[in-house]
């Protein structure tokens, strides 16, 4: 038995879409917060694998909430890999490219030193280092950036959104990464659970984008698809034109050449993740 930690997130919801045998535990299910309901929770189920798909993402407001960042992105983490150590259980737990400094100018290997620059990547990376120090042998770090579906909160339902209320947009384009289907990247955890992948990966959809390119293509496929009546000018912006509580990387491509090859899921660019995620949002209309 699989069970995914975090049941609301998008992750966790294309998990479940994926293989409905999972057990999706959300906040009234289990206290992250505690040690014991933690173990006592567990306990009762006695999963063979755990996917923490839970997390603090509010990259902004961690910069004000500091302990409740680190709270629920490393203390959570450490009591989900005390249990998985004592009980034998494999541990997959998804991680950020934020706990990057982002000014290497090329892709990220998963041996790259984490130099987070803002608290929600320092939250991040002190959980990946609990789990590094607890679990000697079954537990995987899957690092992941710019997560996109058609369901919650994320910057693709924004871009669409906001196309049909403005007459113009200025998207950031000084910073780079990659976009991720949460459907393929839960094709990537259920792999890693049931093959028992250990180690660090990293997994994005494949090439690279500025998050002005992305808007561009969310605006391109969305109108020829019929999911917008109009096109509206974007323009590019720097960094420095739209300044946020938190520091992004500028750079933070992910390189996942050397992940493990019993990490077998088949990939594509970005853009075709992307127009499969807009026809789900029409159908959903």
């Amino acid at each position: 038995m699989i069970v995914v930690i975090g049941k609301s997130g998008q992750l966790a919801q294309e998990l479940h879409l994926l293989d409905s045998d999972l057990i999706c535990l959300g906040r009234n299910d289990i206290n992250l917060l505690s040690r014991e309901d933690v173990f006592h929770t567990l306990n009762k189920l006695s999963p063979d694998a755990v996917i923490n798909a839970s997390a603090y993402t509010a990259v902004d407001k961690a910069e004000t909430e500091e302990e409740q960042a680190f709270l629920i992105n490393a203390e959570a983490v450490k009591f989900l890999a005390e249990y998985c150590e004592v009980k034998r259980c494999h541990f997959v737990h998804v991680s950020t490219d934020y706990v990057f400094k982002g000014d290497k100018g090329s892709p990220y290997i998963s041996s790259d030193i984490r130099e987070p620059r803002g608290v929600y990547g320092a939250s991040k990376a002190q959980g990946e280092l609990y789990l590094s120090s607890i679990i000697n042998t079954s537990a995987c770090i899957i690092r992941t950036s710019w997560v996109y579906s058609s369901h919650g909160n994320n910057f693709v339902k924004t871009m669409l959104n906001l196309m049909t209320q403005k007459d113009e947009l200025g998207i950031i384009s000084d910073q780079i990464g990659t976009p991720t289907s949460a459907k393929v990247l839960a094709q990537a955890c259920l792999a890693a659970a049931k093959n028992r992948v250990c180690g660090i990966q990293h997994w994005t959809d494949l090439g690279i984008a500025s998050w002005y390119d992305f808007a561009l293509a969310i605006q391109e496929i969305a109108f020829e698809k019929g999911a917008l009546n109009k096109n509206i000018p974007v323009r590019p912006i720097n960094t420095e034109q739209y300044p946020t509580p938190a520091v992004r990387p500028k750079y933070s491509v992910l390189d996942k050449t050397k992940n493990s090859d019993e990490l077998n899921v088949e990939n594509a660019h970005w853009r075709v993740h992307l127009s499969t995620v807009i026809d789900e949002l029409i159908e959903k209309k």
